[in-house]
């Protein structure tokens, strides 16, 4: 051991700084673990508030078409508030007309999703599917069309990455 200043041991371990594999300094990782992974993670939020309230509703004997119109609204209010105000703060227009803006563009594209979810778990179960399966593919389908319109429309400054 050498001495090093006042005499303590001088003697350090080098640590070699973990490698960052290839695959993970690509576009896609960054994106996934961008503003792709808060905007899945916005709309899983939403997800669970309009699902429960999809299945409430079925149980006490709505019909499932409405059902699922009724838990897609409450899902649009929970992913606008998570959104906007927790995972794209930062592509969100100031308070005022621009921000009303982006809501009603946030909406409409909500109502593109939710003709979307009405047709498919309407459809679904009248041709045999479960409620939760019918809902299930309509998530996928509704979740890339409003993903893709919103980045492009609503929170543009903040696109994928």
């Amino acid at each position: 051991m050498g001495t090093g200043i006042n005499g303590f041991a001088a003697d350090i371990a080098v640590v070699e700084a973990p490698r960052v594999s290839t695959w993970q300094s690509t576009a896609l990782w960054q994106r996934l673990t961008g503003s792709l992974a808060r905007y899945l993670a916005a709309g899983v939020i939403a997800l669970c508030a309009d699902t429960a309230f999809l299945m409430a509703l079925v149980r006490v004997g709505a019909s499932p078409t409405w059902a699922a119109a009724a838990g897609f609204t409450l899902g649009i209010a929970v992913n606008w508030l998570v959104a906007s105000r927790l995972m794209f703060a930062d592509g969100v227009a100031a308070p005022g007309p621009e921000r009303r803006r982006q809501l009603v563009i946030f909406v409409a594209t909500a109502m593109v999703g939710m003709a979307l979810t009405m047709a498919i778990v309407g459809g679904g179960v009248a041709v045999g599917i479960s409620v939760h399966g019918a809902k299930l593919i309509a998530v996928g389908v509704s979740f890339v069309v409003t993903t893709g319109m919103r980045h492009v429309l609503v929170f543009g400054q903040s696109r994928f990455g």
